[in-house]
């Protein structure tokens, strides 16, 4: 069965034209997951998939990652066979920063009787999730501020680790075997982001020959990226992956 991550957009806030950073995890050419959902995101996986998704994990809640959440909502909440089908997922303590960010505007509708997350399915997680028999873990990142930002990682196939510094020592236990780690990474690195010089200082060589860059703030800053020797991922790019290993005795 073949496995693919489809980046969607791979850009960073200010990189409208990348298009907001967010994944579609595909299994033989189906979408099971979708990870973040900015501005543009939900339109952009319409244009591929003519659907809506059945599951989102949300990684973190700054806007360029949850927006497009609003639009899903409308979309599922005015189609009765749809409404609250599409599961999304999050880190229990980013629960009250998603109903704060999208869920709590006053009359989610204008003709009320709504109730915004009546449209989904919100499944708060710690450690991880099951989807699909799969098991999803899920890890802290060094984001903005701490205990507001996680990744994603399905053993053995990849590492998703959202918005991040360096955390050689979450991936020396996330990423162990054959993941392919989709990592952030800009050019220039800052308090919330990390930066090519970054990933040389705190990586080992066998780690960085396995990441995939993204969230990066322009096509030149990806080429130039591109030139130190990593791997960069584009906008429609969808990129093989090893197929997951069985779920751990201790998942769940």
């Amino acid at each position: 069965m073949n496995w693919h991550l489809h980046f969607l957009g791979v850009g960073a806030a200010h990189a409208v034209a990348l298009g907001s950073s967010a994944v579609v995890l595909e299994r033989a050419g189906v979408p099971l997951l979708l990870v973040d959902c900015g501005p543009d995101t939900l339109d952009r996986y319409l244009a591929v998939y003519d659907a809506l998704p059945p599951a989102v994990f949300i990684t973190h809640t700054h806007m360029d990652h949850v927006a497009g959440l609003e639009q899903l909502f409308i979309r599922l909440w005015f189609d009765p066979h749809l409404r609250g089908t599409t599961r999304v997922f999050a880190h229990a303590t980013l629960v009250p920063w998603l109903q704060a960010r999208v869920g709590d505007y006053p009359g989610v509708l204008a003709e009320g009787g709504a109730n915004f997350w009546e449209a989904f399915r919100l499944v708060p997680c710690t450690r991880g999730f099951w989807l699909d028999d799969l098991w999803f873990d899920v890890f802290a990142t060094r984001h903005h501020v701490p205990g507001t930002s996680y990744g994603l990682a399905l053993d053995g196939s990849f590492v998703y680790t959202g918005d991040t510094r360096p955390i050689p020592e979450v991936l020396a236990s996330r990423a162990g075997s054959s993941e392919v780690i989709a990592h952030d990474c800009g050019l220039v690195g800052n308090p919330s982001h990390t930066g090519v010089d970054d990933i040389e200082r705190e990586y080992p060589e066998a780690l960085r020959a396995r990441l995939l860059l993204y969230h990066y703030g322009s096509v030149a800053d990806g080429t130039a990226l591109a030139a130190f020797g990593y791997r960069v991922a584009s906008p429609g790019e969808r990129i093989a992956l090893p197929a997951p290993m069985e779920p751990r005795a201790d998942a769940g």
